[in-house]
């Protein structure tokens, strides 16, 4: 997440907002694709860079996972001039539990900085492409959707890109959740998830070069919080001299005991929206998975990506000429809260993010990112196993981790 504030606070537990209240008020302001796998439903915006917006494991009586920034939604685009000395000058922060990004964010091979900028906040603006652009829906089924746009990018140094962008979301159903959870699914159980195949191609005539700037894809995800939920990412254990450090809890000053645990191969990170921070895992130590548990909705999420070789490194986001351009991480969990003492938080929510690797492509060339999100409801004996093996802890440790 970025370093950004908003006056547009809404309540701090907005879990229980039910999935089609969300849905109609969505509907009343923008198209909306909706998706279903059996009694699974998500939400997708096309206006929005095909973001998904929320999730349900039932779309006509279950909650609504996905966080909506409803008064932004509600003001809608605006002209420069409305836009001048507000939030929205430097971002349309819409909301939603998945949206396409690219990195990276800073740096001086940065798409958020144009050159001769400085890395400051008065700078800093997201690309169209990935701010306000609507994406073309060139194919729809009953359970997916693909999205395509061509945006063109230039980085702090001068580079230009030519993209080519194809997204495609896809419910995923029980034999996809049974692969996950390694058994047949449990009486009881009920769960929502759904795939985002996510590429970029190099539609210039130059390829993209680390001395010049690559470009990395970078999914977010914005859930809704609740005093309950904490964010779980097992590690690979072993000597920080050979694998880095553990995770990276610097990024807006660092994170208090109070908000993060760090065990030997697990972290736990609140996910109340009470206080801002974030950390991030590397390459080095990542499995390849993240997740949270909010106790009080008994609701387990789940977020894999497609690991992969990554030859030229991940790219680094940080606000700064960088030392280390392709050593940025690969997971990222991000807690909303307040940025200053005084000073409303954006949502408050928190977010579940992913990487690609840094995209060094040829003309013609592709890259893909593919990532996967599940939300699953039960009761906690149900949930513990599923927990364990996809985790490595047990419910318990993560309800009094904190």
């Amino acid at each position: 997440m970025n370093t950004i504030a908003t006056t547009d606070a809404q309540d701090s537990n907005t879990s229980t907002v039910p999935f089609v209240d969300d849905v109609s008020f969505l509907k009343e302001h923008t198209d909306i694709v909706l998706l279903r796998e059996g009694s699974a439903a998500i939400a997708v915006a096309p206006a929005y860079q095909g973001r998904v917006m929320t999730s349900s494991y039932d779309g006509t009586r279950g909650p609504s996972f996905g966080w909506i920034n409803r008064p932004v939604i509600e003001r809608g685009l605006m002209s420069d001039e409305e836009r001048a000395g507000r939030l929205e000058e430097h971002i349309y922060i819409f909301g939603g539990e998945e949206r396409f990004w690219l990195g990276p964010e800073g740096g001086q091979f940065a798409i958020f900085f144009q050159p001769g900028s400085q890395f400051e906040f008065e700078d800093w603006t997201t690309p169209s492409a990935i701010d306000t652009d609507a994406y073309r829906l060139v194919e729809q089924s009953e359970s997916s959707a693909t999205f395509e746009h061509d945006a063109e990018f230039v980085n702090f140094s001068g580079t230009e890109f030519h993209v080519g962008i194809r997204r495609r979301v896809a419910m995923l159903g029980r034999d996809e959740a049974r692969d996950l959870i390694g058994s047949d699914l449990p009486t009881g159980l009920q769960f929502v998830g759904y795939e985002t195949d996510n590429r970029i191609t190099n539609r210039g005539d130059k390829a993209w070069s680390p001395e010049t700037g690559l470009l990395s894809i970078w999914m977010l995800g914005m859930y809704n919080p609740s005093p309950e939920t904490t964010v779980v990412i097992p590690f690979k254990a072993g000597d920080e001299a050979e694998l880095g450090p553990k995770v990276n809890d610097t990024y807006f000053g660092k994170v208090p005991p109070e908000y993060i645990q760090v065990e030997d191969d697990v972290l736990f990170f609140k996910g109340d929206g009470t206080r801002r921070g974030k950390i991030g895992i590397s390459p080095a130590r990542s499995k390849g998975i993240a997740g949270s548990y909010d106790a009080a909705g008994r609701v387990l999420t789940i977020l894999t990506y497609n690991v992969q070789d990554a030859p030229n490194g991940f790219v680094n986001s940080m606000w700064e000429h960088q030392d280390e351009p392709y050593a940025g991480d690969v997971l990222n969990s991000y807690n909303d809260g307040s940025p200053a003492p005084g000073e409303p938080p954006l949502g408050p929510f928190y977010e579940l993010e992913s990487s690609s690797p840094a995209a060094a492509l040829k003309p013609g060339e592709m890259m893909k990112h593919v990532q996967r999100t599940w939300h699953i409801q039960g009761d906690e004996a149900t949930l513990n196993p599923i927990a364990v093996r996809l985790l490595g802890v047990v419910l318990d440790e993560i309800r009094n981790a904190f």
